[in-house]
């Protein structure tokens, strides 16, 4: 995934799927300078960690 895209699901009304290594995770901030995404598990909100927006996958 790319920052523009990452940007656009974390402003988006809707629900998009997003995937980390196959698990369902939320974005919750994008550094759009450094390509990183804050995300946690879907799941569980305690498991939050930052990664690159590359390591993400949307879901369709």
């Amino acid at each position: 995934m790319n920052v523009h895209r990452a940007q656009e699901i974390l402003a988006a009304d809707v629900k998009i799927d997003v995937e980390l290594n196959g698990l369902p995770v939320w974005i919750d901030s994008v550094d759009s300078a450094k390509a990183l995404a804050k995300v946690h598990a879907e799941e569980n909100p305690a498991d939050a960690r930052t990664v690159s927006v590359q390591e993400l996958e949307e879901v369709h």
